[in-house]
This record gives structure tokens, C-alpha cells and sequence, in this order.
């Protein structure tokens, strides 16, 4: 995988720019919108941590100024249905602070800012950052704990207190969320445990 490039820009577009490096190897390089827009003049020098995403009909470089940004980008990619171009609209509007703050505020009217996500997606988007963040080693900001995170909290400790494993009380629980984010510790639990009978059958 590239990591990281480094050279001098050669044409800049509309969502990418091109580098040419020492060796004369050109790159072309997607960009959040705010690294575009500072990016110098043709000839002036770039230096980028970038990500390599491979398709099935392309292998594609996104650069980023910092390698916090870059960590968040594959954290944003690795929750469901969040693509490259997702993960690169999300960073668009937000650097990597800012949606430590939005989790830990439980924010998810503001993550309908970024263009093609809903309502629903902010809510399973925060509901995976909340713990992905974390498990990644990015540290959250301290803040008042909102109310799906206690939801969520509240109704693992039950399950587990049933007997199950915290690990499969999570992955369970975050579905139910997902699917009905405003369910109360209650009816978590009860979706829940209705979810774990029938993957029992």
C-alpha cells in the first residue's frame, strides 16, 4: 500500500490533483475538499499520507494533510455501506476533531450536512464511530453522554448480566440501534433477545 507522496503539483481538478514525484512518476490523488482548496500553485511542492483502495475495476490513491485523517478515513470505510467517496465527503465537512466532538455529542443532525446522508445513516454512522473511534486508539473528546450511547451501554450491561458475551451483545445491539435508533433501554433488550433466539434456530 502507498502511505505517503510526495511532489510537485502538476494539475489540480475538481475532486483530485496530480503529483510528480522525484523519480518522475505521476499520481493522481483524490483530496478532501479542504486540502484542495490549499493546495499551492502548479510547481509548488505537496506532501500527502495517502490510502490505497482497490476495486474491482480500479485501484485508486486518497491523500490526506495529516495521518489522523487518514486513520479516519479507513475507520469511515470499514462501517457498512461507507464507501471511498462517503468517507471522503464526510471529511470534507468534517476534520477528524470534529467528529470526535459530534460523537461524543451524539450529533447526528449535523452529520446530515454531508451530501447523500440521511437521517437514518447519520444515526448508524455515529452509532459505529462511537465505539470504532475508540477501538482504533483516536481519542474521543470527554462529553455528556447522549441518549443512544447510554441505550446502548445500558442494554449490553443487561445482556450480559443475562449471560451473554459482551462482544455478541454489542454486534446485536448495534443492529437493533441501527434499525430502530429510537428504541429505549427496554425495547433494545427485548428486540435484542428476539434477534439472538431466532440466530439460535
Amino acid at each position: 500500500m502507498i502511505a505517503y507522496v510526495e511532489g510537485r503539483l502538476l494539475e489540480a481538478g475538481e475532486n483530485s490533483c496530480v503529483l510528480v514525484t522525484a523519480g518522475g512518476v505521476g499520481y493522481e490523488v483524490y483530496l478532501p475538499g479542504h486540502t484542495l482548496s490549499h493546495l499551492p500553485g502548479k510547481g509548488g511542492e505537496v506532501r500527502l499520507f495517502t490510502c490505497t483502495v482497490v476495486r474491482e475495476d480500479a485501484l485508486e490513491l486518497f491523500g490526506f494533510d495529516t495521518w489522523d485523517e487518514r486513520e479516519t478515513f479507513l475507520i469511515l470505510t470499514s462501517i457498512n455501506r461507507v464507501g471511498s467517496r462517503t468517507a471522503m465527503a464526510v471529511l470534507t465537512v468534517f476534520r477528524p476533531d470534529d467528529l470526535r466532538r459530534l460523537t461524543a455529542e451524539e450529533d447526528a443532525l449535523s452529520l446530515t450536512r454531508v451530501p447523500g446522508i440521511g437521517k437514518k445513516t447519520a444515526q448508524q454512522l455515529l452509532l459505529e464511530l462511537k465505539y470504532k473511534l475508540k477501538q482504533d486508539g483516536l481519542p474521543a473528546p470527554a462529553g455528556k453522554p447522549g441518549r443512544a450511547g447510554g441505550v446502548l451501554a445500558d442494554a449490553v450491561a443487561g445482556l450480559v448480566n443475562l449471560g451473554y458475551e459482551e462482544d455478541d451483545a454489542v454486534a446485536v445491539l448495534k443492529k437493533v440501534l441501527a434499525d430502530e435508533p429510537d428504541l429505549d433501554v427496554g425495547g433494545a433488550l427485548r428486540a435484542a433477545l428476539k434477534a439472538l433466539a431466532r440466530a439460535r434456530q
